[in-house]
């Protein structure tokens, strides 16, 4: 019975989770340059998102989603740190981990339902 509710609690953070996931890679994808200026707010909510997605993902079975977004959140953890935008060689490594994060997290999010 205690097994059974926290299968079920189980299934319905994941399920959760994964309603989420697009909303927090839109909110990693704010911090580049495509979508205007990029302000250190930008960037810390973004690094918050990836944070996120690394801990919680990783927690409830999206262990490559987590994989993916741990080398966003420390690509963004630098700069956020630094106080500054991102460089010229972060900003394609971004677009590369968010499009990366995309995929293993739609794979992962059709895998849990």
């Amino acid at each position: 019975m205690i097994s059974d509710l926290f299968a079920d609690r189980m299934v319905a953070l994941r399920r959760r989770f994964a309603t989420q996931l697009d909303s927090r890679i839109n909110g990693i994808e704010a911090a580049t340059p495509d979508h205007g200026e990029v302000g250190l707010d930008v960037l810390a909510q973004a690094h918050r998102d990836a944070h996120h997605l690394c801990g919680v993902g990783a927690t409830l079975g999206f262990a490559e989603t987590g994989k993916v977004a741990r080398s966003i959140e420390q690509l963004l953890l630098a700069a956020v740190k630094s106080a500054r935008k991102l460089t010229g060689d972060e900003i394609p490594r971004l677009r590369e981990g968010i499009a990366r994060l995309r995929s293993v997290a739609g794979a992962e999010t059709v895998a849990a339902r």
